[in-house]
């Protein structure tokens, strides 16, 4: 029985299709945008189309749907960008300051944030509330094929007819890095829904992977006979999906794998989903719009030849013991709270028309409901098409209030890393704890801020050493009663956590931070010290000099922590006293000792010289830690820069 078949085929306007995106939230919702100027939306299971959408005055270039499935956005041929809410079928915005027609789009995972770009070869990133554009990214030399935000929405990846891949971080609206590997334009990226992966895939046929960690590139999946045109990671990213003109492929990497071929006559395939053990996709021919099913059940996704290296009898590869490679590579950190922003540039006069005549344009847009029924099933509260979760908060925050000094952002790596642009906001994130003790063969010796998994939650750790042994003999009423004494002890600590974390924030309220940070030293948990540090790393005009004496020892402690979260506070905190105090610690102590007696002097002298020699002691603790290799290495590298002036004082 075939894998695959053709599921639909359909005349979706009055004139060509020009272009066609998939929600991958259910899978199954479907917009078109044609040269008749318009949107139309369709579910796959449904005959009929569902709405239309009207009000651009030129041809349809480019259309995409967020997560949530809520809204769609569409550019034309003149460059103006419209976005439509689909529950409420309204136009929410009209967006211009493109030149050209518009190439590619891309929605921000859970901020009210688009992505652009344009035959002008610019990429805008647009808040869609304020109508102007945050910033704008140039560097490719041709136009813009594809857009992808990163999991955690701090990183945008755009792929060119340029042959090159660029990464931009948005909170700081600058170039990353840019890869160059493929020979051909690249037509789609798409970054892996956990780790620190990204896929391209180029008309070249092949498909190239990156490591976002090092930016080196970690495979090449050849065997396309035709332009790679989509690609998608399955939803637990163990393998990766490539349609060409004539074919699905398979993908599996380190090592470079193929693990199944299937032959599809879809022609012009435009876009790929995954609904319920089946992928989806969707080609486009003059008018019509076909939509395919391949039967992922049928399709395999493990064992496979290596593509590159010794091939011995094209016998199938063992699983690897590691479902996720032999690279250990970082997770993305979902935030649930807000992240630095970028500064915000307004829109230059003339790159936009006047709001009367966007406000006039909204007023002809309409959204037309086609079929009421299909429209109530898909898009009002009880929805048939399951949901993706609710978006969560916007990821550039307000920028500070005037007067208020900017936080020093600081990243503890040297590249600023994804998840780890600047310090989060209340409550820090806190190390996973242990109620047992971690075998030392499975975890690194640092332990990393984001992690797959909590460290030492493994059951076997939880029960008696003597039934380990013994398989089977535990019944499931003893395993679970030993497994509730772990969870008895976890809830005590973070209990105690819990108010002594109150305790601290009621000294707080009550006298001041120095009285705060004292009480939470006292306490001897580096946990609370943390959390406490986190948020006043954030507001730096909250920091004195006495300040400055309680916390040294404890930043000692932090660089010196296995856990990598530490380490970053005790390297924000180091960077911001370095940047606020250092000359005033420096000039006092090079004064000429004054005539007579001056107590509030040499108050301020006395807290100079413990500062100085607590400094004096962390900087030695950075250069021996600067001669480390790899990540840490180089953050530490960047503190030792840092901390250059104390060998001229002493």
């Amino acid at each position: 029985e075939a894998a695959t078949g053709l599921l639909d085929e359909f005349e979706a306007h009055t004139s060509n299709v020009s272009c066609l995106a998939l929600g991958k939230g259910s899978g199954r919702l479907l917009a078109t945008g044609g040269e008749d100027c318009r949107v139309n939306i369709w579910a796959i299971n449904k005959a009929n189309c569902v709405m239309s959408l009207t009000g651009h005055k030129n041809p349809v270039e480019c259309v995409q749907i967020n997560t949530s499935e809520e809204q769609v956005v569409t550019g034309s041929q003149s460059g103006s960008i419209r976005v439509w809410d689909l529950e409420a079928a309204k136009i929410l915005r009209t967006l211009m300051g493109h030149k050209a027609n518009i190439t590619s789009l891309g929605f921000h995972p859970f901020g009210d944030f688009i992505a652009s770009s344009s035959m002008d070869t610019n990429i805008k990133l647009w808040d869609v509330r304020r109508k102007g554009y945050v910033f704008r990214c140039k560097g490719h030399t041709q136009a813009v094929r594809s857009l992808a935000f990163s999991p955690d929405g701090k990183w945008l990846a755009s792929a060119s007819d340029d042959c090159t891949i660029k990464l931009w971080d948005l909170t700081q609206g600058k170039t990353i890095t840019e890869f160059k590997s493929h020979t051909a334009a690249v037509n789609i990226v798409q970054f892996h829904p956990n780790e620190y992966l990204l896929a391209s895939g180029s008309s070249d046929r092949t498909i190239k992977l990156w490591d976002l960690e090092k930016f080196t590139m970690i495979g090449s999946l050849e065997g396309n006979t035709s332009p790679v045109r989509c690609v998608l990671f399955s939803p637990d990213g163990s393998c990766l999906y490539s349609g060409a003109t004539d074919s699905l492929r398979v993908y599996g990497w380190e090592p470079d794998r193929c693990f199944d071929t299937v032959s599809v006559g879809w022609g012009n395939v435009s876009d790929l989903s995954i609904c319920s053990q089946q992928l989806i996709s969707v080609s486009h021919q003059l008018s019509t719009v076909s939509s395919y099913v391949v039967d992922l059940k049928k399709v395999k996704k493990t064992g496979g030849s290596v593509i590159q290296g010794i091939i011995q009898d094209n016998q199938p590869l063992t699983d690897p013991k590691d479902p996720k490679g032999a690279a250990l590579r970082r997770s993305y950190e979902r935030p649930t709270t807000t992240c630095s922003t970028p500064v915000r540039k307004e829109t230059p006069e003339g790159e936009r028309r006047s709001p009367s005549e966007d406000e006039g344009d909204e007023k002809v847009s309409s959204a037309e409901i086609h079929n009421a029924e299909d429209y109530k099933e898909i898009f009002q509260p009880k929805n048939a098409i399951s949901r993706t979760p609710p978006k969560m908060s916007e990821p550039f925050p307000a920028p500070p209030e005037d007067g208020e000094v900017e936080p020093t952002v600081v990243s503890c790596a040297k590249r600023p890393a994804v998840g780890e642009g600047a310090p989060t906001a209340w409550p820090p994130p806190q190390p996973a704890v242990s109620t047992a003790k971690a075998k030392p063969q499975h975890h690194p010796k640092i332990i990393l801020s984001t992690r797959n998994e909590p460290i030492g939650l493994n059951v076997a750790d939880f029960l008696p050493s003597s039934y380990n042994n013994r398989p089977g003999a535990l019944s499931d009423e003893e395993a679970l009663s030993q497994i509730r004494k772990g969870h008895d002890t976890m809830c005590v600590m973070l209990s105690s956590r819990h108010k002594n974390l109150e305790t601290v924030r009621s000294v707080w309220a009550r006298e001041d931070i120095k009285k705060a940070l004292d009480t939470a030293v006292s306490m001897n948990d580096l946990a609370i010290v943390v959390d406490l540090l986190n948020i006043i790393n954030l507001q730096p005009s909250l920091w004195k000099l006495d300040l400055c004496t309680t916390i040294l020892p404890q930043i000692d402690k932090l660089l010196q922590s296995k856990y990598e979260s530490y380490m970053q506070t005790g390297c924000t905190s180091l960077k911001l006293i370095m940047k606020h105090f250092w000359i005033l610690i420096s000039d006092t102590l090079k004064a000429t000792p004054s005539v007579g007696v001056d107590i509030t002097r040499e108050e301020r002298h006395q807290k100079c010289r413990t500062c100085c020699k607590q400094l004096k002691n962390l900087s030695n603790v950075v250069k021996n830690k600067a001669a480390q290799v790899g990540r840490h290495g180089s953050a530490f590298k960047e503190l030792q820069l840092l901390m250059g002036p104390l060998d001229d004082l002493l």
